[in-house]
């Protein structure tokens, strides 16, 4: 259950983040998912890249990359 709360934080601080980095306007929940979903992204990415992900910071870090990436994806699709 913390595991997934702590998911659940670190996913919105996330996709906050990312929103302000990428000036986008979204809400609470999609800002949650999309840090979730950024995590995810970046969880399965970076290690593919030789990159390793450790601690908070480092989940933090890669969450809000992995939202920016999707963020720039949607971004491509939606022209």
């Amino acid at each position: 259950m913390e595991s997934i709360i702590g998911s659940i934080l670190i996913g919105g601080l996330a996709g906050f983040v990312a929103e302000k980095l990428m000036k986008s306007d979204m809400g609470l929940i999609a800002n949650i998912l999309l840090g979730i979903a950024g995590g995810l992204v970046a969880g399965w990415l970076l290690p593919l890249a030789g990159i390793g992900i450790s601690g908070l910071v480092g989940s933090l870090l890669a969450a809000t990359a992995g939202a920016c990436l999707l963020i720039f994806i949607a971004r491509l699709v939606k022209k």
